[in-house]
Order: structure tokens, then C-alpha cells, then sequence
């Protein structure tokens, strides 16, 4: 059998674990165009066990045209890469699998002017794989058919792992996440300011100069992240959505969760959107850029440790599902009896 051509940007460290697993499965061969979207985080290293190659975005046509691989699978990202690795696949006759994230449509001129093309990548695809429900709904609003979800996963074992205990019993909410306005940072720090918690507010990530009142732990490697987890109630997710982007997903809940760490996103979060964070099962939901609701939902479970707690245990039990195992079975099901031989 031919190996499965997988063309993805960067390599996230919670996808190197799922890499594998799907290597295990179907033979797959990744190619890494790069780019500047990072997943806020530098990219990890290939995994060895999976072959791998780092091309520029206009070689994906030809590598995809080459012969040497049995279907592609291509994911949103990559102006070129995308559009050139369909035609490619169209043209040769290669089977094409599009790994989707979008959940509503960018509004942009680039984005408006692609979407006829879009839609027929998703009508035309032999499978189309989401990142879950609520980008399903979206993919087949838009015509496609043939829909697998593959949950969106972390390495459930090593964020689960025992951490450093805590040496503050005060209230502790945690923000990891870039400094771009799309990831509402400066909408936390007003909604914290305002809730006048008692407690600590701390920031991990390259996110440049900060109030005083906030805690900067700055870019901390996983194993500082997990403790970061572990010594906070609550985890916030403020994203809003703008003209570009909206968040498709937002792994650091999946990360949190395993560390019985509750959480408060707003409703323009993919997490929430598909249906990991649950309003009054695992964490709060509140109203994307409503800065007073994200204060009220904090000084909520500020005053309340205990019902906080509960939505902690809710979510390390929910998350428990998205394994990395269970992303690459959905994408094995969807290269089943498509992978030319």
C-alpha cells in the first residue's frame, strides 16, 4: 500500500502522540510547509517514527502529483498549499481528505473570494474529517457528505500526571495563550480587575508587559504548564471573534481538564462550540467580549470553592474521551477504502 501524504503547517506538540498512533494504523509520510500561525507555541519536533519532510507551499502540488502516495490528507491552513494540493489530487486522480477547523466563515476578502472553492473542496472531498460536531454542522451546511469527526486530543496521560502541589490557597485563575486580540486578554485582565477577587490572576505565555495585579509566568515548558494547571480553580478562555479568525478549538482546555481545573470560556470558542465545555457541567459559558459576565462568572466561583471543585471533577471526566488513539482510529475510518493501493 502507498503511504497517505499528510500536509500540515507546523507540528504542535499535542499532535505528535496522535501522529503516531495514526502512523501505526495507516502508513502516512508528513509534509511541513510551515508558516506563521504557531498554535502559539514553537513547533515540536516530527516525530521519528513517522517519515517526514519540510517543503515550501508551492512544492505541494507536485509532491501530491508525484505518484507516491495513495491519498493526501490537507488540513485549512496554507493559501497555496491548499488549493494547489487539490488541483493536484483532482488532476492525478489521488483520493483527497480535507481536516477542517472552520466553524463560520472568516470575513475577510481572501476568505469570501475562496469560499466557492471551499465548498467544493467539501462537496468534492472523498472524506472530509472535523475537528467536531460544530465544524461538521458547518462542513456540511456548505455540501459535504462523507463526515468524521476526529476529536480534538491531547496527550491525556501526561497532562493527567501528578504535578507540584500548590503553595497558595488563594483563588487562582490561569490565562495560556498568545497576546493577538482575538485571545480577549485584555478583556480578562478588565473582567479580574472588576471581579476584586482576592486571589491571583496569572498569565503563561509571551504576552509583553503586564498590570501589576497580574502574574506573568511568561512561555513555560509543559511540564511548568501542568503545574500552572494544578495550582489554579480556573482556567479562562475569553476569545472573541473577529473578521479573521475564531477559535476552532482550544487545546490548553483539554490540558486544564486533566488537572481537575475548571473552566470559564466564552461561547466564540471551539471547545465550547463542540461540545467539551459544558455551561454548569465542567466550567461557565459566557457571551464572547462581555467583559462583565466573565467578571461575575469569576467572583461566581471565587465565592464558591466547593461548586467550582465540581465542575473540575465534571471535566477531568469528560475529557477523558478525546484521545489522541481516538483522533487517528476517525482519520483510519476516513482513509478506509479511499487509500489507492
Amino acid at each position: 500500500m502507498k503511504p497517505v501524504l499528510f500536509l500540515t503547517g507546523h507540528l504542535d506538540a499535542n499532535r505528535a502522540g496522535a501522529f503516531e498512533r495514526l502512523h501505526e494504523m495507516v502508513p502516512i509520510e508528513l509534509a511541513l510547509f510551515g508558516g506563521s500561525h504557531q498554535h502559539g507555541a514553537p513547533p515540536a519536533a516530527a516525530p521519528a517514527a513517522v517519515p517526514h519532510r519540510e517543503i515550501a507551499q508551492r512544492e505541494a502540488g507536485a509532491l501530491v502529483a508525484s505518484g507516491a502516495y495513495g491519498a493526501v490528507v490537507v488540513g485549512t491552513g496554507g493559501r497555496v498549499a491548499l488549493p494547489a494540493a487539490w488541483r493536484a489530487a483532482r488532476s492525478r486522480g489521488v483520493p483527497f481528505i480535507f481536516w477542517a477547523a472552520l466553524w463560520r466563515t472568516p470575513r475577510t476578502a481572501a476568505h469570501l473570494a475562496a469560499l466557492p472553492l471551499m465548498r467544493r473542496i467539501y462537496r468534492e472531498s472523498a472524506a472530509v474529517v472535523t475537528y467536531g460536531p460544530h465544524v461538521s454542522d458547518y462542513v456540511r451546511a456548505h455540501g459535504a457528505t462523507r463526515v468524521h469527526v476526529a476529536p480534538q486530543a491531547v496527550d491525556n496521560a501526561f497532562w493527567s500526571a501528578a504535578a507540584r502541589p500548590r503553595a497558595d490557597a488563594r483563588f487562582a485563575a490561569l490565562f495560556v495563550g498568545r497576546p493577538a486580540r482575538e485571545k480577549g486578554l485584555e478583556i480578562a485582565v478588565s473582567a479580574w480587575r472588576e471581579a476584586g477577587i482576592d486571589g491571583t490572576f496569572t498569565v503563561a505565555g509571551e504576552c509583553g508587559p503586564l498590570p501589576r495585579e497580574v502574574i506573568a509566568a511568561g512561555r513555560v515548558d509543559p511540564p511548568a504548564l501542568r503545574n500552572l494547571y494544578a495550582a489554579s480553580d480556573v482556567l479562562v478562555l475569553p476569545s472573541i471573534a473577529t473578521r479573521r479568525f475564531i477559535e476552532p478549538w482550544g487545546l490548553v482546555a483539554n490540558e486544564a481538564m486533566n488537572q481537575h481545573t475548571a473552566i470559564i470560556a466564552t461561547d466564540a470558542v471551539g471547545a465550547v462550540a463542540g461540545g467539551l465545555v459544558r455551561d454548569g457541567r465542567n466550567g461557565l459559558v459566557v457571551p464572547a467580549g462581555d467583559e462583565r459576565a466573565l467578571a461575575a462568572a469569576l467572583a461566581a466561583l471565587a465565592s464558591d470553592r466547593e461548586r467550582c471543585s465540581a465542575l473540575a471533577a465534571a471535566g477531568r471526566e469528560d475529557v477523558r474521551p478525546y484521545t489522541q488513539d481516538a483522533w487517528a482510529r476517525a482519520f483510519a475510518a476516513a482513509l478506509a477504502g479511499s487509500v489507492k493501493a
